[in-house]
């Protein structure tokens, strides 16, 4: 059995901004091979493994994303500073004065985001927020022509937060980057890894999607190639526990349990799934929290629309300080999402599928 703490920390300190997730997907194949009875990949990248069920046609589809929020090289100016372009959703502030990751042809490169120094700032400077426009990467190159072909950086070479996960002066909490969604993938594991020999009432579709956080386009090519008929999204949640966070913006908390979104900007949660999710949870005696945001958006929704239309629900294990360096999570909430999802995967009979698909 994969240890919990150890799986998410190799998850986090993965690399795998959006779309260039190669290494977390090498990381999750060998993770899942051995509990599944097939794992292959789609056309754009997403890994999909296997639980075969002969017993019942019927289709269920657990997801979670392998790609982080990251940048991408534009180009290197004339003095050797390397400009950026985000993937995914960033604050311009969560960008200055930190390390990152570049991946270049020859290997690893460190460099700093940097700003001018605030002690030649005006005062209108000091209070600004600096916008990414305006922000670098120092990587001790001496000209473009150093950076190239010294350190091998060029255009399009994919950039990770340098990070390394930690748990936090104590057992409970873990903090690291990417927790959206390596988090969701450690729990995809262990759900995957605890059913292995186990005779599930339908076939389980495992599956690892890539490029969620620019626009959910894994979900959406892994849904048309399963087709599933009833499908559970993975993701980091919204954790609303901490000072200048309110509780009408979010309302998970960490070590209370994973959540169930029953509100975001993308999808709503299909009913009876939902009540099925809170009556599972309370006769396993999971702790279960609600979420409902203004914003947000993840796989689900795209699950959810694939086909003639598919149940779909998203499940969270609360998250603080998400999309910037350091984030964090109480390893109670990933253990009881892990339960809550396998609990879930035994009830979906035939009979009750169909049950959750009709409207009438």
């Amino acid at each position: 059995m994969v240890n919990l703490s150890e799986l998410l920390m190799e998850l986090s300190d993965s690399f795998g901004p959006s779309g260039f997730e190669d290494s977390i997907r090498k990381t999750m194949h060998s993770k899942l091979i051995d509990s599944v009875d097939t794992i292959y990949t789609d056309g754009l990248g997403s890994l999909i493994s296997i639980k075969e069920c002969s017993d019942n046609p019927l289709r269920v589809m657990i997801s979670a994303h392998m790609d982080e929020v990251g940048l991408m090289v534009r180009y290197v100016t004339d003095d050797g500073f390397v400009k950026f372009q985000t993937l995914g959703g960033w604050l311009d502030q969560a960008l200055i004065g930190q390390l990152w990751n570049i991946n270049t042809s020859i290997g690893n490169i460190v460099g700093v985001t940097g700003i001018k120094t605030p002690h030649v700032m005006s005062v209108e400077d000091r209070s600004k927020i600096f916008n990414r426009e305006s922000i670098f990467i120092d990587v001790g190159a001496i000209s473009k022509e150093d950076a190239e072909e010294r350190l091998g950086i060029k255009p399009g070479d994919p950039i990770s937060p340098a990070t390394k996960s930690t748990k936090l002066n104590g057992e409970d909490y873990l903090m690291g980057k990417a927790w959206d969604d390596r988090v969701g993938l450690a729990v995809l594991v262990k759900v995957m890894e605890s059913i292995s020999s186990e005779d599930m009432p339908a076939t389980i579709y495992g599956v690892a999607t890539v490029q969620e956080e620019i626009g959910l386009r894994g979900a959406h090519t892994s849904s048309y190639e399963i087709k599933p008929d009833i499908a559970i999204n993975i993701e980091a949640g919204v954790s609303g526990d901490y000072p200048s966070i309110t509780e009408y913006e979010a309302q998970e908390k960490l070590g209370k349990g994973p959540a169930i979104f029953l509100h975001d900007s993308s999808m709503l949660p299909n009913l009876k799934l939902r009540d099925l999710v809170v009556d599972t949870a309370k006769s396993c005696g999971i702790n279960l929290q609600y979420n409902v945001l203004s914003g947000y958006g993840q796989d689900g929704a795209e699950m959810q629309k694939s086909g003639k239309g598919t149940p779909t629900v998203n499940l969270t294990v609360p998250t603080r300080y998400m999309h910037s360096h350091n984030s964090i999570i109480h390893i109670n909430d990933v253990r009881e999402c892990v339960s809550l999802v396998i609990a879930l995967l035994r009830t979906f009979s035939f009979e009750e599928i169909k049950r959750i698909k009709s409207f009438l």
